[in-house]
């Protein structure tokens, strides 16, 4: 979620009689789905809470929350006590009621986490323990009863997770857009919405300049600008203890002839030294299904496809630390990632770890997504949500998933800390 210019940081100060100005008290950079969710959760724990909500694209959900494959996480893989673990559990319910009070598609399917090599089998096992830790329901499966669920997928042994589902978090982006917009708050797209620039205003809150010239003053910002978060955190003054490093997850569908292959969600054991899940088998509230995705760092925040390369974003990834720490630490992993982005052969081998009868010919291309990664200057991948406050600013640095499911709750948290950053 791109919510800055990076061609123009200087400051807002100095220029309120030069430009239109607006009074708000509290100004939420991005609209994504915890960008809107924190402005509809602020309407409601205080009405009359003057919100605006900035966006440099033409509409809501345009990067990370309209650009994945739409899961509603149970929450089984996070560990007891972070806030992953708890916003999921939480936010999964909470999801599944908005969804269906807003006539949002969505399904609750249940999903299937499939053990495929021997030595999978005892982190298979650690996560029914952290399934019944969080209260969640989760069932063993032997070969028979997989198949009983997934006819074409092979594994030893799985584990069926009942809380999972999908929707349209596209669609519950909107619908938060609306009832915020319903409760008096405002959204701006475009040049009204791109931040340029931010002052902190000292006992008086912050002040951002927009790329149409206007500057807003308000009592809070709140920032949840995804992909650019670090950046704007720069803006602002606060200087962000990890900084972003993109990763483009790739996506294959299957053919409309193939999609009986699949009935609903099939996830491989995870590797516990990586915050990526794997590809796995998703069918979606359309009837289609995603496979995928890889992880590979993108050359750009918002580098969709190779090609698509920003010199200022790789300048930036190529003199931090933690880039290259990461490069010697898991070389090998990323070697197998750029291997399957770079090769539908090898991104198949992996599909078909899962679904032995899938070929080549039944996969096709579908959009990818860049997950907005924080790494800290170790090279140590972020694995939980990271906030961070100064004076009159609230900046999200790290919402990983399931930030989409949780945001909800997520949206609650941001806005109670934005409330008391507005206070005296």
């Amino acid at each position: 979620m791109g919510h800055v210019s990076t061609t123009s940081q200087g400051s807002a100060r100095g220029h309120d009689s030069e430009v239109p100005t607006a009074d708000r008290d509290v100004l939420v950079v991005g609209a994504g789905i915890v960008g809107l969710s924190t402005a509809y959760a602020l309407t409601r724990a205080a009405p009359g809470t003057r919100v605006t909500v900035l966006e440099k694209e033409p509409g809501p959900a345009r990067h990370q929350t309209g650009r994945n494959s739409g899961v509603i996480h149970s929450g089984i893989y996070y560990a007891p006590g972070s806030l992953k673990a708890r916003f999921a559990v939480q936010g999964a319910a909470e999801m599944v009621k908005f969804c269906a009070e807003h006539g949002i598609p969505h399904e609750v399917t249940g999903k299937l986490i499939v053990a495929t090599e021997r030595e999978e089998l005892p982190r298979l096992h650690a996560l029914i323990q952290r399934g019944r830790q969080h209260g969640i329901p989760v069932r063993e499966l032997g070969p028979a009863q997989i198949a009983e669920r997934e006819p074409h997928v092979s594994g030893l042994a799985a584990i069926h997770v009942g809380t999972t589902g999908v929707c349209d978090y596209g669609a519950v982006a909107r619908q938060l857009a609306r009832l915020a917009e319903d409760a008096g708050a405002e959204v701006r797209y475009g040049a009204q919405g791109t931040v340029t620039a931010v002052d902190r205003r000292p006992g008086r809150g912050v002040a951002v300049r927009t790329a149409d010239g206007r500057v807003l003053r308000a009592r809070a910002l709140i920032n949840c600008a995804g992909l650019h978060c670090d950046s704007v955190a720069r803006l602002a003054g606060d200087p962000a203890p990890a900084r972003v490093l993109p990763f483009r997850g790739e996506y294959f569908e299957l053919v409309p002839s193939r999609e009986h292959l699949v009935r609903g969600l099939v996830y491989p054991v995870p590797d516990p030294a990586f915050p990526f899940l794997g590809v796995h088998l998703t069918r979606g509230v359309d009837g289609g299904v995603h496979l995928g995705p890889n992880a590979v760092p993108a050359l750009a925040r918002e580098g969709y496809t190779w090609p698509v390369i920003s010199g200022s974003d790789l300048g930036g990834l190529l003199t931090y630390p933690g880039t290259w720490h990461i490069a010697r630490r898991h070389w090998r992993y990323g070697a197998g990632e750029l291997r399957r982005s770079l090769s539908k052969s090898a991104f198949t081998s992996a599909v078909r770890r899962l679904l032995p009868d899938v070929t080549e010919a039944d996969l096709r291309p579908a959009p990818a997504g860049v997950r907005a990664q924080a790494v800290l200057r170790d090279g140590s991948l972020v694995d939980d949500f990271l906030f961070a406050e100064g004076p009159h600013t609230v900046h999200v640095l790290n919402a990983p998933s399931p930030a989409a499911t949780a945001s909800l709750p997520i949206g609650r948290e941001i806005a109670e800390r934005a409330l008391a950053a507005m206070a005296p």
